[in-house]
């Protein structure tokens, strides 16, 4: 019985640690977070105050942003238009070359050239990298979206074609509007985010249902943990908590992704190399 209780007051300590850590790091992020970058509108006498506590915001600079954003769309629009079918492989730009999660991801390069596929990544290094390299050397299209960051973005050098974005949203649209399924490799809150953007999409038959296949099922363990804490607060229906299909195998998420493939678009696929 004493172990017993020891065990329980040691889980306890651990799940308090774990909170205190997240707070520290909360707290030492805002903290250095510096000046907020939110616009407000001239308002009367207060219009002096509001510009130098952040920037005004104008019609004329709404115009201008508005111009922007449409041009990047277009510039999305007329560079992808004649892809052929595409997978989207997301995943974290951290990943050296000499890690285990960058091999993985390089051999789904691989494996999509082989089917026939092309590869869109969102171009920078790591996971991005791999998948792309992956795709290059083994003679199937592979395409870089690259996205203006003042840190660890670059575009790599294993890209046929490459587009560069300075908007987050207007990348994830060309991400998702040419890809016929999406690809999920290891990965922080950018990875995130693109996973739940498609499920969500897929979710809401905005586009598909196309398949989301999560690579290594160590790695997304905790997210199956955390799906089954949220279906049980009724925020997900049961027949929505397998959104992403779970292996460790790239061979078989490609064959689960040609599978799901109308049997129309599967002949458009013009594999590159034997596997």
């Amino acid at each position: 019985m004493p172990a017993k209780k020891n065990k329980s007051l040691s889980l306890s300590k651990n799940k308090a640690n774990a909170g205190d850590d997240w707070e520290r790091s909360w707290l030492g992020h805002w903290s250095k977070a510096g000046t907020i970058g939110y616009e407000l509108p001239k308002l009367g006498q207060q219009g002096e105050e509001a510009a130098f506590l952040t920037e005004t915001r104008t019609p004329e600079k709404e115009a201008e942003r508005l111009e922007r954003i449409q041009s990047e769309f277009i510039r999305g629009f007329e560079g992808l238009h004649d892809l052929g079918p595409a997978v989207t492989v997301f995943g974290s730009a951290r990943f050296k070359e000499s890690h285990p999660y960058y091999k993985l991801a390089r051999a789904v390069g691989k494996e999509l050239a082989c089917a026939g596929f092309a590869t869109i990544t969102g171009g920078g290094p790591g996971i991005m990298e791999a998948a792309n390299r992956g795709a290059f050397e083994s003679g199937g299209t592979s395409y870089g979206l690259n996205i203006q960051l003042p840190h660890e973005q670059s575009a790599n050098p294993y890209i046929h074609k490459g587009i560069e974005f300075h908007y987050f949203f207007a990348r994830k649209v060309m991400l998702v509007k040419y890809s016929c399924a999406f690809i999920v490799m290891p990965g922080g809150l950018g990875t995130l985010d693109e996973l739940f953007e498609a499920a969500t999409l897929i979710q809401c038959r905005k586009i598909g249902p196309f398949p989301i296949v999560l690579m290594d099922r160590k790695y997304w363990r905790g997210l199956q943990h955390w799906g089954r804490y949220m279906l049980n607060h009724g925020v997900f229906e049961k027949k929505e908590l397998g959104f992403g299909r779970l292996t460790d195998s790239p061979k078989e998420a490609i064959d689960l992704i040609v599978r799901s493939m109308p049997v129309g678009l599967r002949q458009l696929l013009k594999p590159q190399v034997s596997r």
